[in-house]
């Protein structure tokens, strides 16, 4: 199938092809190229390693719409955009440790089951990250804290350099 493209389109798309990152959009610049050089989609598509069937939909799809990203746009999220905001404030001032936690409120709460990774896109999508806490000891003493950096100065003074 030969389609004709201007001088401008192609060296437009080899801009594209080069600083894409994205394999699915390569793949579709790489058809529209090679279909502009005469290619048939069967030998497209064999070179591409791709269906024939596929490489003709990112051809008419390219002519029709100029569409080169693949948009497959993604499903609905499964809490409403109340549900949303009331669950974003209760995790901004309760803590959850584990995200099994939150998935357990969130069924307890309004009978919606999330998988645990699926509920890590949700926080991540909303802003939350994870940061592991430190450690801090639970008998901590500023005084016995200071005597110690002191009397650890004084040995280092008095070992001298030799191991």
């Amino acid at each position: 199938m030969k389609i004709f493209i201007t001088d401008q389109q192609k060296a437009e798309l080899e801009r594209l092809h080069d600083s894409s990152r994205d394999k699915r959009v390569c793949d579709r610049i790489k058809a529209i190229l090679l279909a502009s050089e005469g290619w048939s989609s069967a030998m497209i598509a064999q070179a591409l390693r791709l269906h024939q069937t596929t490489v003709d939909h990112h051809i008419s799809e390219f002519l029709n719409k100029g569409k080169l990203k693949p948009e497959n746009g993604g499903s609905d999220s499964k809490l409403s955009a109340e549900q949303t905001a009331f669950l974003i404030s209760h995790l901004s001032d309760n803590l959850f440790y584990h995200t099994r936690d939150i998935v357990a409120f969130v069924a307890r709460t309004w009978n919606i089951v999330f998988s645990i990774p699926g509920m890590n896109k949700w926080l991540h999508r909303n802003g939350f990250t994870y940061k592991k806490p430190s450690g801090v000891p639970h008998k901590f003493s500023e005084e016995k804290q200071k005597q110690f950096i002191e009397y650890y100065e004084e040995l280092k003074a008095t070992a001298g350099d030799e191991p």
